[in-house]
């Protein structure tokens, strides 16, 4: 029963992680970027915040960490985010994804740099091996389509970066923070800033919003954001660190899939070879067991 409820999560996490981006490119397309991130976490904030209220998780971080929790707020919600949908609009779903599967790598990179973590020589060969595939993906890109070029990849590296620094400060300050506290409370004042930074910056018109664009970031806020964090925690919690850090190989694949089949775009011939080697290296990655933070960091990279 164990295994069922282990691969049905692990299925749940790589199916909404793999759709994410789809819907961030699909809401994009009739409501401007800061004002969709914006509309994201407050439909996500709400349904967090009860349900910490419900199961008595605190919504503030102990008394000494408030301020990491407002750096939380900018650094893991509002600007990655914000810069996310902005290389959606210009970089595939799947090119987007394959960038952010080197999560791993990126929070080993930290580890060793920010806290002089130990390693072995196969966990350096798969950063090597890992940053040397992506930069051929990425070239090959720029090379074949007009759809990726090196600023587009940065908007999305960067993103990728901060992602990887605050788990691993969260991991430095070996403060035991509930997922819904760091979640919840800066999830709503990420959304309120970028919903009132996009008022004024990019003046949304409400009539000239789809359908469509409003329930893919309905979507993004409830299904990715808070049913995503659900199912991620438990697999976190039901299987192994390794189980739970795979699914940055495989919902990479989902969106290449659903991206080739609504719009006939798929990697260049050298970028999918190139995805085999790139698998590996981060496979290898993962072999440091404690470089991705475990139940209490609140561990969510590219899904609210």
């Amino acid at each position: 029963m164990r295994r069922i409820t282990i691969s049905l999560l692990f299925i749940l996490v790589c199916l909404t992680w793999g759709t994410t981006w789809l819907a961030m490119k699909i809401a994009v397309e009739t409501i401007p970027p800061l004002f969709a991130t914006g509309m994201r976490f407050m439909a996500a904030s709400p349904l967090l915040i009860i349900m910490a209220w419900v199961t008595r998780v605190p919504l503030l971080f102990s008394r000494g960490q408030r301020l990491f929790q407002c750096a939380v707020t900018v650094f893991y919600f509002a600007i990655p985010f914000s810069l996310m949908i902005y290389g959606e609009q210009t970089v595939s779903s799947g090119l987007a994804l394959v960038i952010f599967a080197n999560m791993p790598v990126a929070v080993l990179i930290a580890s060793l740099l920010l806290l002089k973590e130990k390693t072995c020589r196969l966990q350096i060969l798969g950063l090597v091996l890992a940053i040397a595939s992506l930069t051929v993906v990425l070239l090959s890109e720029a090379k074949e389509t007009n759809r990726c070029h090196w600023q587009d990849a940065l908007t999305l590296l960067a993103p990728l970066i901060m992602h990887a620094i605050m788990y691993t400060l969260c991991k430095q300050r070996g403060s035991r923070v509930a997922m819904l506290t760091f979640n919840a409370p800066p999830c709503a004042a990420a959304g309120l800033a970028l919903i009132v930074g996009g008022w004024f910056l990019e003046h949304p018109r409400w009539q000239d919003f789809s359908s469509k664009s409003i329930k893919a970031t309905l979507y993004l806020g409830v299904v990715a954001g808070v049913f995503g964090i659900l199912c991620y925690f438990a697999l976190q919690k039901k299987g192994s660190a390794f189980q739970a850090s795979t699914v940055f190989l495989l919902f990479p694949v989902i969106a290449l899939l659903l991206e080739n089949a609504l719009y006939g775009y798929t990697l260049s011939p050298v970028s999918r070879l190139m995805l085999l080697p790139l698998s590996a290296g981060i496979l290898l990655t993962l072999l440091y067991r404690n470089a991705m933070p475990r139940l209490n960091a609140g561990d969510r990279h590219v899904t609210l």
